[in-house]
């Protein structure tokens, strides 16, 4: 059976390296992003502040382990 070698991406956001499909930047100048960043546009386009943003982030991380070490 084939398996597909994970690849690792620089965020061009925040420069965080991940192993996960990409999100896509609500902005043109980023294009794909890493998923947190992507969460972030999210959540900041609805108006949740920044520290309740980082609350939300650290229950998804809980949950997943996205980021390579």
């Amino acid at each position: 059976m084939k398996t597909n070698p994970k690849i690792s991406k620089i965020c061009p956001k925040c420069g965080a390296v991940y192993n996960v499909r990409p999100a896509i930047s609500r902005t043109a100048e980023y294009g794909e992003i890493c998923p947190d960043c992507g969460t972030r546009e999210a959540l900041e386009s609805i108006g949740v502040d920044k520290e309740e943003q980082e609350k939300i982030l650290a229950i998804i991380h809980r949950s997943y382990n996205i980021y390579v070490n």
